[in-house]
């Protein structure tokens, strides 16, 4: 058993036995780094790009169903002008599709992996039936130069969002009703990366130019109804809170540490996504591995190994029944390199059949 603080949680994390190579290739990006990804209801596929790199012309698309390429919500947006940080994507991140068939799309505007540009941070409403813009929401209650937000999720029962902050190793609490935002377990062990943590991927150790190891606070988040996992990157552990107790803002910041609880050691993963029955899917870039925790059983099942699963980054499980991932490659850019570009062309997105 594992313990966390006052959490106590699971049993062991079992590994499912079938492991049996099932992966598609879904779609190509040519020379386009995609990260974040949601899947509509109606299996409408959004992609974001994150500027970090020469090789970029849209922050955001659609793909068509005939494999088409379309900027979301429109190509002003989508045109990258740091004259007008505002109004246009500067770095897109994550996007996320609530139950209620609305797209957020989160820009920490970062570009080039430098500090973000305060007046360029935003999240965006969209509404998918109209596919117009309905609200934005600028974060103008945060440090918003010491910020790095990551990734979200949309909890409409209690009209929130909540998002990762790797720059500042905490989750921020924000109200879709008054736009007010509240930062919660900065800096707390389930949220700081493990400093002796190194990252190694193909037996190489991930590092920059500097020699400075790889390293990420929390990043991955998923929503599954009454709980929300969240974790570092570079640390093995995944970690939940009932979700009543992270959206209650009278907690202090003792009683909301003391909810925390530790499920159990799952590897080195980046995005993570929640089903609707509570299961929490996720990868593990060391061992090229889909792997999902089973929330009834209580264990984690490995779902597929496979090489090209080279840094799998967001996910979304599509109305066709398939687990669709992209494949950042992270480790592979010049940046850990020493400016050498290793990444493997093109870019691409798998796909598992559930």
């Amino acid at each position: 058993m594992l313990w966390w603080g006052a959490g106590v949680l699971l049993s062991s994390t079992a590994l499912a036995q079938s492991t049996k190579n099932k992966l598609e290739e879904a779609h190509q990006f040519g020379k386009y780094q995609p990260v974040g990804l949601a899947i509509s209801k109606e299996g409408r596929t959004f992609v974001t790009f994150p500027k970090w790199s020469n090789d970029y012309i849209n922050a955001l698309i659609e793909i068509k169903a005939d494999g088409s390429e379309v900027p979301y919500p429109n190509q002003e947006w989508n045109t990258w002008d740091t004259t007008h940080v505002q109004d246009r994507f500067v770095s897109l991140q994550a996007v996320f599709i609530d139950d209620t068939n609305t797209l957020w799309a989160l820009d920490p505007a970062n570009p080039d992996f430098g500090k973000s540009i305060a007046e360029g941070i935003k999240l965006l409403k969209i509404n998918l039936a109209t596919n117009q813009i309905e609200r934005i929401y600028r974060f103008e209650d945060l440090p918003r130069s010491k910020t790095g937000l990551n990734d979200l999720n949309v909890d409409t029962k209690r009209n929130l969002a909540y998002l990762s902050d790797p720059s500042r190793a905490a989750l921020v609490v924000l109200d879709l009703k008054t736009g007010k935002s509240r930062t919660v377990l900065e800096k707390d062990a389930s949220t700081t990366a493990d400093p002796t943590y190194h990252l190694h991927i193909d037996g190489i150790e991930v590092k920059d130019q500097s020699g400075k190891p790889f390293s990420s606070n929390v990043n991955g988040i998923a929503l599954a109804g009454e709980y929300f996992y969240y974790r570092p990157i570079t640390q093995t552990k995944l970690f939940r809170i009932p979700t009543a107790a992270l959206a209650d803002a009278s907690l202090s910041a003792e009683q909301l540490k003391a909810k925390v609880e530790t499920v159990g050691v799952a590897g080195i993963s980046h995005g993570m996504f929640a089903d609707k029955a509570g299961n929490v899917y996720m990868g593990d870039s060391e061992k090229k591995t889909l792997h999902r925790y089973n929330a009834k059983r209580k264990q984690f099942e490995t779902l597929v190994q496979d090489d090209r699963l080279l840094w799998p980054d967001s996910y979304a499980i599509g109305p066709d029944g398939y687990l669709y991932v992209t494949a950042a490659q992270y480790q592979r850019l010049a940046k850990f390199n020493q400016g050498k570009n290793k990444v493997e062309y093109p870019f691409r997105m798998y796909k598992l059949k559930l």
